[in-house]
């Protein structure tokens, strides 16, 4: 077996935090529950991020961007209306798209989205990633 194949994979979760409707959350936390049982490491905001910010997020979005540059992978439960998952996804082209780094882009509740009929959005944005 190859070494590599032996390295534990960091996983980011981007997914609402602020406001986040309880039932989307419970699926988020089955979603974590299920990665970490299958040996990953998870950084979920909502659970491994201080929220209690004395500095106006400005901690919040320091730790988030370092959990998501470190990690392998980014896994995105995507609801459009959630304005830090939107701040995140920024974070997130700019690492993938403009600093080229290699990371999978992983969109966990895909099968859910109705892609609208837009002819631009975020989550097309963040299907070509």
């Amino acid at each position: 077996m190859k070494r590599e194949a032996l390295k534990k994979k960091k996983v980011f979760i981007i997914s609402p935090v602020r406001n986040a409707d309880p039932d989307v959350m419970a699926l988020v936390e089955a979603y974590v529950a299920d990665l970490e049982t299958h040996g990953c490491t998870v950084h979920w905001p909502s659970r491994d991020t201080k929220q209690n910010d004395p500095t106006g997020g400005w901690n919040v979005c320091v730790t988030n961007f370092t959990k998501m540059f470190e990690a392998d992978e980014v896994h995105v439960w995507y609801v459009k209306t959630s304005v830090g998952s939107l701040f995140d996804m920024g974070g997130l082209f700019m690492l993938v798209e403009m600093m080229k780094m290699q990371k999978l882009v992983v969109i966990a509740n895909k099968v859910d989205i109705e892609d609208d009929k837009e002819p631009k959005s975020f989550f097309k944005v963040l299907k070509r990633l």
